[in-house]
């Protein structure tokens, strides 16, 4: 299997598998002198981690990364980084009934008709476990992002939930790490659990949509047709487990407006052009404007229900498939640091090949 690293100039492999020894990633073009400790990559894999509340999977996994190079009295080094995260909780009995058997939602059938042999534990390769071994990375990333570009902050949250919305004038900033849904309105939090609760006790999951928002992103960032940087963003997020669809700022949406209401007018401001609105998600032709870079990515719902399914065998006969396990009745929950630690390798690398390009800063000047 080819195509497992992601990235330009900074770049990381993820290896391991749900059910294996141990899942990680590799990661190269890290800058030197970053300061950089376990600790530091911890406090984000702890935002993912499984088995934390009800509305997650209660697979109960530390998730303890470790970095075995890279890294020496507290800086990186600028040689490959390398991370390990070991498997603690598997119980791979749980799939020894559909070891033969291709599950709906799932790329059992997939991998299976290109590769002939496939690891039914968990999705093996294709588990959203491996999503773990993107946020190290991405805790990489934001620690070399602190240091290059002090203020830059990347932050995602929920905006809906199968029928429950984000009513946006509710927002608050300051809400989102205070509930188990990343959910931007304290008060709206109950009713989302009561709902999520309300499907898992009827065997049912739901699907999701996470925006991510980066704020101090500067100027230049991108390069146009085939480096830009929503080219690159889309594809960070669409190669999240689960993910079918990904916006930047107004997306599909932009599609019912008029050309007057959609384009950013610009004035100049004390400090350099100001935009009065940001329907462009904070990049234009490519390139970032310096306002704030906003995602979003829609994930589907759990494949893995106990409500039965129909579906065949490796053989080709009919059968009902339950599937058995802990799983999230939203993956959606558990994407939102995931989607984060994307957004944060995407602008590393980015800023990486701005500075290599033209150096620090953008070139034009205005006034």
């Amino acid at each position: 299997m080819s195509l497992n690293t992601f990235g330009h100039l900074f770049r990381f492999t993820t290896w391991g598998e749900s059910h294996g020894p141990a899942l990680g990633a590799t990661v190269d073009g890290c800058p030197p002198g970053v300061p950089l400790d376990e600790g530091a990559l911890q406090h984000w894999l702890d935002k993912r981690r499984p088995g934390q509340n009800k509305n997650t999977t209660q697979r109960q996994e530390a998730d303890a990364v470790r970095i075995l190079s890279g890294v020496y009295e507290g800086q990186t080094t600028g040689t490959p980084i390398q991370l390990m995260i070991e498997n603690t909780d598997q119980r791979s009995r749980d799939y020894g009934d559909i070891a033969r058997t291709f599950r709906p939602g799932h790329a059992d059938i997939t991998y299976h008709l290109k590769y002939g042999h496939r690891d039914p534990r968990g999705g093996g390769r294709s588990s959203a476990r491996e999503t773990a071994a993107r946020v190290a990375a991405g805790g990489v990333a934001r620690a070399a992002l602190a240091a290059l570009v002090p203020g830059l902050e990347v932050k995602g949250y929920m905006v809906a939930m199968g029928e429950m919305q984000l009513d946006r004038a509710r927002f608050d900033w300051d809400a989102i790490d205070g509930n188990d849904f990343w959910l931007p309105d304290a008060s709206a939090a109950p009713e989302w659990e009561a709902y999520l609760q309300a499907l898992r006790k009827n065997h049912d999951s739901v699907g999701a949509v996470i925006e991510v928002v980066a704020r101090g992103v500067p100027a230049g960032l991108g390069a146009p047709v085939y480096g830009k940087l929503d080219t690159d963003l889309a594809s960070a997020m669409m190669s999240i487990n689960a993910v079918k669809g990904v916006e930047i700022g107004e997306g599909m949406a932009a599609a019912t407006l008029t050309g007057s209401a959609n384009a950013d007018e610009i004035f100049m401001g004390e400090t350099g052009p100001e935009f009065a609105s940001n329907h462009a998600g904070g990049i234009l032709g490519g390139i970032s404007t310096g306002q704030e870079v906003v995602v979003r990515f829609a994930v589907k719902p759990t494949s893995s229900i106990l409500t039965p399914r129909r579906s065949i065998t490796m053989g080709g006969d009919p059968i009902e498939v339950v599937t058995k396990g802990r799983h999230d009745p939203c993956v959606g929950i558990r994407a939102v640091p995931v989607g984060e630690a994307m957004m944060a390798c995407v602008l590393l690398d980015h800023l990486l090949l701005h500075r290599g390009q033209v150096g620090d800063g953008p070139r034009g000047t205005i006034g």
